[in-house]
């Protein structure tokens, strides 16, 4: 019993940070990316991080 308690743990703690980055990064992407404001730096560092990662943005 106690090995399947530790060998579920383990995965918890490999599955849980790729998840907080997928999070992370569909947030940055896509959430700031969609802000269209005149002067909004926070879409235009989103933009540009868009076009250095080779993602297509329009």
């Amino acid at each position: 019993m106690k090995i399947l308690t530790a060998s579920t743990s383990i995965s918890y703690a490999k599955i849980l940070p790729g998840l907080c980055a997928i999070v992370l990064g569909l947030t940055v992407v896509l959430g700031l990316g969609f802000l269209q404001d005149s002067n909004n730096y926070l879409h235009n560092a989103a933009h540009d991080g868009r076009h250095s990662a080779a993602f297509p943005c329009h």
